[in-house]
């Protein structure tokens, strides 16, 4: 994926990144915790009827221009153009979802970053059970303490990967993947179908998660949850109140052209 008119600098100062920015796995870990902890995953374009662009320059615009976040595809997608002026090289992996009831395609994108012979799985874009920094894909069959999340990543099968987090005191499988590079354009199809089919859980209400360096805020339809050092607080919002919360809590403000939909 590139982006002819990508600006590091701008995008760092949206990321609240600072310092030095090299090719190696500090970097790569510092700007993915900047990202997550400055733009949320979001999916207020799709409550309003739109079918989010993955045009690099519109995806550029929303993120870092206009201050707004965005699901897997573009959250993940703004992070790779900033790798790829970093000098970090990387590959889009294709997951399969595994948080449903039945058997999902694979829908998800992730990213694999090779630094000094180590690959790392990079993700900003898995909703409220994402990873909160990269995980290095030798650490197998371990517990991967992340601040107050534990992930634990194996192999499926002789090729591939399956992340899970626990939940509850239960592992709770997250996605499998394995290392076949994708092209940014083989996303096409999933956008479409996570933006537009009437099971998609994107389609289905509102899903806004905000990671900060002690938790993280979720709002799930009209579901408000803020999770920091191991507590969780909820409560209900009406539908009068979620613009307020939006620009509260996650900096967001609804489009103009249409008010999502809440689920229960």
């Amino acid at each position: 994926m590139k982006a002819n008119s990508f600006d590091l600098e701008s995008y760092f100062t949206r990321i609240g990144f600072s310092g030095n920015a090299s090719a190696d796995a500090q970097t790569l870990k510092r700007m993915m915790c900047c990202q997550l902890f400055t733009v949320p995953f979001e999916n207020l374009d799709v409550q309003a009827g739109m079918v989010p662009s993955l045009a690099p320059e519109e995806l550029y615009a929303k993120i870092v221009e206009r201050g707004r976040g965005g699901y897997c595809y573009e959250v993940n997608g703004i992070y790779a153009m900033a790798l790829e002026v970093v000098g970090i090289p990387y590959r889009f992996v294709a997951a399969r979802p595994m948080t449903y009831a039945v058997r999902r395609p694979k829908t998800h994108m992730a990213i694999v970053a090779s630094i000094d012979g180590e690959e790392w799985l990079c993700d900003l874009g898995f909703g409220g059970y994402g990873l909160r920094e990269p995980v290095n894909l030798r650490w197998l069959d371990r517990d991967i303490r992340q601040e107050d999340e534990t992930f634990r990543l194996s192999m499926a099968s002789e090729r591939d990967y399956l992340l899970q987090s626990l939940v509850d005191e239960r592992w709770k499988k997250l996605y499998e993947f394995n290392l076949c590079e994708q092209e940014w354009v083989d996303f096409e199809p999933a956008n479409w179908l996570n933006a537009t089919h009437p099971d998609s859980i994107f389609v289905q209400g509102l899903f806004i998660v905000q990671q900060h360096q002690s938790g993280k805020a979720v709002l799930n339809g009209n579901r408000f949850r803020y999770f920091s050092e191991g507590r969780v607080d909820e409560s209900i919002i009406s539908e009068k109140d979620i613009p307020a919360l939006l620009l509260s809590c996650f900096s967001l403000v609804i489009p103009a052209c249409s008010t999502p939909s809440r689920s229960t």
